[in-house]
């Protein structure tokens, strides 16, 4: 069974990207699974803010495949600190390609290289699903 994502544009002192899973926010899904390890701090994430952080293409950089990827081609922040700085507190994500899914998975958190995320996710979308998602909060931050 696939999951299904949306991409929430909260706004408010700052617009910021919160991605949705199957209902719930990745932030509330990764600082329970973090709490769940006994990490410390756990949590402390927010979503993406675009206007700090030059992202590129939207539509791209949530496909991994932004000319200019962060971190790393393939990969994306799926959510920064809590501050509203990326790099600060960043939730690293593979993201893998099919013509029809799309999966994050191999999650870190790349100032903890010790903790262990292989129990969380991955996360398997319909490709389709995935691209109306990421149109849907690009239009909404453009009419904003």
């Amino acid at each position: 069974m696939l999951d299904v994502v949306e991409f929430r544009v909260l706004t408010g002192d700052v617009t910021e990207i919160v991605p949705i899973v199957n209902g719930r926010s990745l932030v509330d899904l990764v600082t329970s699974f973090e709490q769940s390890q006994h990490h410390n701090p756990a949590g402390g994430y927010a979503g993406l803010v675009p206007a700090y952080f030059r992202f590129g293409d939207l539509g791209l950089y949530y496909l991994g495949l932004e000319a200019e990827q962060w971190p790393k081609p393939g990969h994306a922040w799926l959510l920064g600190c809590d501050c509203g700085e990326v790099g600060c507190w960043p939730l690293e994500a593979r993201i893998s390609l099919t013509d029809e899914t799309v999966m994050w998975s191999d999650f870190s958190q790349p100032h903890r290289d010790a903790w262990n995320y292989t129990d969380f996710g991955p996360f398997r979308f319909a490709r389709d699903q995935y691209e109306a998602a990421i149109r849907d909060a690009v239009s909404t931050i453009s009419s904003e």
